[in-house]
């Protein structure tokens, strides 16, 4: 039995194990394989204790109305992820356990970011006062975006694009 800490990560996740697999054993299997475990032996196993750096599967409860489908909660150490990193943290939760060969489905369900990982993001140098008066745009949400087609524009045209959304 495992007591999530307020620094853990906490992930859920609807898991649909392959026919005969327990949903015990699939939700270690997510656990492990979206942390420090991998489907095979490497070489690299035995020089760290991974203890602290792995995640665990603390509770396993069967979806209401729908068979063979359990939600698996994953409680995750912050030792496991660079600071200030979505990226980091989402690819270590997510990017490779979705094709893992016990499970018919996966699904990410919900995330809890604990406060002392939030902390380690800087966020902006300043404020939002300072790039609306870079802007020179007041009164009205500031939208970020992506031009698309990202590739085949021309500058002319991408400026264009660019201008537009302005």
């Amino acid at each position: 039995e495992y007591e999530t800490k307020d620094t853990d990560i906490l992930a859920a996740f609807r898991v649909t194990p392959q026919p005969g697999v327990p949903p015990e054993e699939a939700g270690a299997a997510v656990a492990a394989e979206s942390s420090t475990g991998t489907w095979t032996t490497v070489w690299t196993d035995g020089l760290t204790s991974l203890d602290r750096y792995k995640g665990r599967c603390y509770n396993i409860e069967p979806v209401l109305g729908e068979t063979d489908q359990y939600i698996c909660y994953v409680a995750y150490p912050l030792d496991l992820f660079e600071e200030g990193s979505v990226t980091n943290m989402f690819t270590s939760i997510v990017g490779n356990v979705f094709g893992f060969k016990a499970l018919r489905a996966l699904r990410l369900e919900d995330l809890l970011i604990p406060t002392a990982y939030i902390k380690t993001f800087q966020g902006p140098p300043h404020g939002i006062q300072v790039e609306r008066d870079k802007l020179n745009k007041y009164g009205r949400p500031l939208l970020g975006c992506t031009i698309k087609p990202k590739l085949g524009l021309s500058a002319k045209n991408y400026g264009r694009a660019c201008y537009e959304c302005l």
